[in-house]
């Protein structure tokens, strides 16, 4: 990514430029490890910038989970919450919620302004990815694992569900070892 580009490279570090007039900043794309949040926040925001940490897809037509800056607070890793009237949930592979705390899959359980209706010529292949019979075939499958946070409800991506790792039974998402590895002392 490029926040991590960013702290290896000192050509474009952000100590290198002038970020005064920087008021709010933000992330997209891969989920950002709590580190890595650390350090954005330290060296491009200068522990002054609210983060706005984002969930959204191509397919949502715009952000779906993500803070009002200024007003919700922060917690490094987490996209936060839904925004008003996105129904969004963590449940397990037979669509059914888990609790807090808990893994599982990112899904969307109501319709919301600007979602895809279809995929254009394959009507089917939308459903099946989108709307998966294993997921009761009425359940915006976002193809994220996440967690929600048992005392704030605050939800974390932890990557795509399909790069996800067996280790001794437990199912990993990369994420999840990208944050051990780094947080590790070495």
């Amino acid at each position: 990514s490029l926040i991590k580009a960013a702290e290896a490279d000192d050509k474009v570090h952000p100590k290198s430029y002038d970020l005064s007039s920087l008021r709010i900043i933000g992330t997209v794309g891969e989920p950002i490890n709590p580190e890595a949040w650390m350090w954005y926040h330290k060296y491009v925001g200068q522990e002054r910038c609210p983060i706005v940490d984002t969930w959204w897809q191509t397919e949502t037509g715009g952000h779906m989970i993500t803070p009002l800056p200024g007003a919700t607070p922060t917690v490094p890793g987490s996209c936060t919450l839904p925004l008003p009237g996105i129904m969004a949930a963590v449940v397990d592979e037979t669509g059914q919620d888990v609790p807090n705390g808990q893994g599982g899959i990112l899904v969307v359980k109501r319709p919301w302004p600007a979602m895809i209706r279809t995929i254009w010529g394959d009507p089917e292949r939308f459903k099946k990815s989108y709307y998966p019979e294993e997921l009761g075939g009425r359940l915006y499958l976002a193809g994220d694992g996440t967690v929600r946070d048992k005392d704030t409800g605050y939800f974390t991506i932890m990557g795509r569900i399909d790069d996800v790792l067996n280790v001794s039974g437990h199912r990993l998402g990369t994420m999840e070892i990208e944050s051990a590895l780094v947080s590790h002392e070495l």
